[in-house]
C-alpha cells in the first residue's frame, strides 16, 4: 500500500537525526471502522491497478470530487497523484468508507481521502459538532479548542475555530500546544459548551485525532456520539461550510496560570516535597507545564531526559510514543543511571500528558529501575488519598484491577465499576478519585474530569516524598497492600494487527467457543458484555470469572489492536510469604496467557 508522506520539521544542529519513519499501516478507529482489503505483505509493494470498468471510473470520479473541495495543498498534491497513476489498490483504500465518529472522536492516519485524517475531515467533524451543539439550544455558547505538537494538530485547530465561528458560537483556541487536561480543565473554567482536543495521545507519529468534551468537561458519550455524527453525515459538501478568516479568540496566559493554581489543591498543605525526579515528556507539550507545576508545589526540579524533552511530531527515539511499550523508557532509565543525586522515581508522560508513568529503583546497579504497572500506580494513589482522609466515590473501569475496590471497602468509601474509558470513569457520581490501567488518573475531578499526568505526577511526587522520609520507597507500599488485602497481579495480552478482521476472528472465535478452564482454573463465568450486565452497558467484551482469577478480552477503541485484561490475587499469609505468592502469580498469569492465546487464535 502507497504510503503518505508527511515532511518532518527543519532539524536543529543539537537534535537527534530522526530515524525512518514506522512502516505504512492501515489503521483507523476500532471497532467501528469499516475493515479495508487485506494490504501486503510488509516489505512487498503492490504495482497500481489500472482498469476500466465503470466501477474503477466511479472511484475515480469519487476521488475527483473530494479533491475538488479539499483546502489542504498538501493533501491535493498527494491525492492528484494517486488519481493521476490510476492507483485503484490504494484510491479503493482512502474511499472505502469514512473514519467514523464515535465515543473516541477520531483517530487516525494522516493524509487525503475520508478514511484519513485531514483537514477536509475535521472540516465535516466540526460543522457537525457545531449543529449539534445549535440544535441542543447552545447557538451563542463558547467552543474551547486545544491542540498538541503532531503533525497538523495546530491546522485542525484553527480550522475548528473557523467553523464554529461560522456557524456563530464563540470559539477561543489555547494559546499555543498544551497538555489536554488544560483543554478539560478550561471547558470547566471558561464555561464553554463544548471543547475540542486535536491529539492522537500517544499513537504513531503518522497519526493524528479529533477528541470531543461537552460542557461538563466530560468526553462524549452515547447518544451524543450518535447525534453529532448523524450531524457530520449530513454535511452535503465543505462548500456549504462557512469558514470565515477570523473572528476567534486565542486565548492568553491566563487559563494556563488557573490550571496550574489548581493543581496546588492536589497535595496536602505541609506536606514534604523532597523527592527527587527524572522526567521524560516522550517528545510531546508536557515539559513545560510539568515544570511549572513542579516548581510552584516547591519540589526538586526533575532532571530531564534531554532527548525526548521538546515536542517532536516525528517522535524520533521511540517506535511508539507510549510509556508502556518496550523500550520507551530505556533513555529515561539512562538519565537516571547518570544524574546525581540519585532520582527516587522516574516519571514520564505520553505526548499530550493526560497519562502518567512511574518507574522505581528495585537494586543496587544502573539499570536496577522497573516499570510500575498502572494498576500498581492506581492502588499507590488511591492508598495515599486514603492515608490523607479523601472522600467520595473511587472509581475505575472494569479492566483494571480490583484491587481498588479492596482499597474502597475497607476504608469505608464508596465503589464504582464503569466501561472502560475516562468518558465512563469521570461521570460517576461523587467521584474523588478515578483510574485506569493504561496510565489514566484523576486526582482532581473538580478541576479536571478526565485523566491529568501533570496533577498525577505531583501526587505521585508528594507520595514519594514521604515514604522517603519514612526510609520506605513504592515497592514498600505495594507490599503492606499485598498483605492487606491480597496480592493483585496483573497482566496484558495485547496484540497489534494490520488487518482488523483479524480482531473480530477472534471475538467470534471466543463467542463460539468459550474456554472452560485457563491455567487450569475452571472459567466459573463467561459473560458477553455486549447484553450488558445489571451494573453496566453494553459494549464489546468478554469476561471470564475464575477462582482467584479474572479475563477481559476486548478490541481497543483507539489502536489496531486487541487486549485481554489479565488480573490474579494470590493470598498472602506474612511477609515472607511474598517473593512464593510474586512466583505463583507470575507463573499463573504466563498459563492463562498462553491458554487464552490459543483460545482466541491469536
Amino acid at each position: 500500500m502507497a504510503s503518505t508522506y508527511i515532511p518532518p520539521r527543519p532539524r536543529t544542529t543539537d537534535e537527534p537525526e530522526a530515524r525512518p519513519p514506522p512502516p505504512p499501516r492501515t489503521h483507523r478507529q476500532a471497532p467501528e471502522a469499516q475493515t479495508p482489503p487485506e494490504a501486503p505483505p510488509p516489505g512487498k509493494v503492490e504495482a497500481p491497478v489500472q482498469d476500466d470498468t465503470p466501477a474503477t471510473a466511479e472511484l475515480i470520479a469519487q476521488a475527483r470530487s473530494w479533491l475538488a473541495e479539499d483546502p489542504d495543498p498538501e493533501t491535493r498534491e498527494e491525492l492528484g497523484k494517486l488519481i493521476d497513476a490510476e492507483d485503484v489498490n490504494e484510491l479503493r483504500t482512502r474511499f472505502a468508507g469514512t473514519l467514523q465518529f464515535g465515543t473516541a472522536g477520531l483517530r487516525g492516519e494522516l493524509g487525503a481521502g475520508p478514511m484519513r485524517m485531514n483537514r477536509s475531515v475535521v472540516i465535516r467533524a466540526a460543522a457537525g459538532l457545531a449543529a449539534y451543539l445549535k440544535g441542543k439550544g447552545r447557538a451563542d455558547g463558547l467552543v474551547v479548542i486545544g491542540y498538541d505538537a503532531r503533525h497538523k494538530s495546530a491546522d485542525f485547530a484553527r480550522d475548528t475555530a473557523a467553523v464554529m465561528t461560522g456557524a456563530g458560537l464563540r470559539a477561543a483556541v489555547l494559546p499555543r500546544p498544551l497538555p489536554t487536561p488544560v483543554l478539560a480543565f478550561a471547558i470547566r473554567h471558561l464555561g464553554a459548551v463544548a471543547g475540542v482536543e486535536v491529539t492522537a495521545s500517544h499513537n504513531p507519529p503518522r497519526d493524528n485525532g479529533y477528541k470531543v468534551y461537552l460542557g461538563d468537561g466530560s468526553q462524549i458519550v452515547p447518544p451524543a456520539d450518535a447525534e453529532i455524527a448523524a450531524e457530520i453525515d449530513a454535511v452535503a459538501s465543505l462548500h456549504d461550510v462557512p469558514r470565515p478568516d477570523s473572528g476567534w479568540e486565542t486565548l492568553d496566559e491566563a487559563v494556563l496560570e488557573a490550571y496550574l493554581a489548581r493543581t496546588d489543591a492536589v497535595l496536602s498543605p505541609g506536606s514534604p516535597r523532597t523527592a527527587r525526579a527524572v522526567y521524560t515528556a516522550m517528545h510531546g507539550v508536557g515539559k513545560d507545564t510539568l515544570l511549572a507545576a513542579f516548581a510552584r508545589a516547591g519540589f526538586p526540579a526533575p532532571a530531564l531526559v534531554a532527548e525526548q524533552a521538546e515536542p517532536d511530531p516525528d517522535f524520533p527515539t521511540v517506535a511508539f510514543p507510549n510509556p508502556e511499550e518496550p523500550g520507551a523508557m530505556d533513555l529515561a532509565f539512562a538519565t537516571a543511571a547518570r544524574t546525581t543525586p540519585a532520582p527516587d522515581l522516574v516519571i514520564a508522560n505520553d505526548p499530550d500528558a493526560d497519562r502518567c508513568a512511574a518507574a522505581v529503583k528495585t537494586g543496587p546497579g544502573d539499570a536496577d529501575w522497573r516499570m510500575l504497572r498502572g494498576d500498581e500506580v492506581g492502588a499507590l494513589l488511591a492508598a495515599h488519598l486514603v492515608k490523607r482522609g479523601a472522600h467520595g466515590t473511587f472509581a475505575e473501569s472494569i479492566v483494571s484491577s480490583s484491587l481498588l475496590g479492596r482499597i474502597a471497602e475497607h476504608a469505608g468509601l464508596p465503589y464504582e465499576e464503569t466501561l472502560t474509558g475516562f468518558k465512563w470513569i469521570a461521570r460517576v457520581d461523587g467521584l474523588r478519585y478515578g483510574y485506569e490501567e493504561a496510565l489514566g488518573y484523576c486526582v482532581d475531578p473538580e478541576g479536571v474530569r478526565d485523566k491529568d499526568g501533570i496533577t498525577a505526577a505531583l501526587l505521585l511526587a508528594e507520595l514519594a516524598s514521604e515514604l522517603k522520609e519514612e526510609g520506605r520507597t513504592f515497592l514498600d507500599l505495594l507490599d503492606d497492600l499485598a498483605l492487606e488485602h491480597g496480592l493483585h497481579a496483573t497482566d496484558q495480552l495485547s496484540v497489534r494487527v494490520e488487518d482488523l478482521s483479524l480482531i473480530a476472528d477472534a471475538m467470534r472465535r471466543l463467542r463460539e467457543q468459550p474456554p472452560t478452564e485457563l491455567a487450569g482454573l475452571p472459567v466459573s463465568k463467561a459473560e458477553d458484555l455486549t447484553r450488558g450486565t445489571e451494573t453496566l452497558p453494553p459494549t464489546d467484551g468478554l469476561r471470564y470469572t475464575l477462582d482467584g482469577a479474572r479475563v477481559i478480552v476486548r478490541p481497543s477503541g483507539t489502536e489496531p489492536k486487541l487486549k485481554c485484561y489479565l488480573e490474579v490475587v494470590v493470598p498472602v499469609a506474612d511477609r515472607a510469604a511474598l517473593p512464593e505468592a510474586r512466583t505463583r502469580a507470575t507463573d499463573l498469569l504466563a498459563a492463562i496467557k498462553r491458554d487464552l492465546s490459543a483460545a482466541a487464535g491469536i
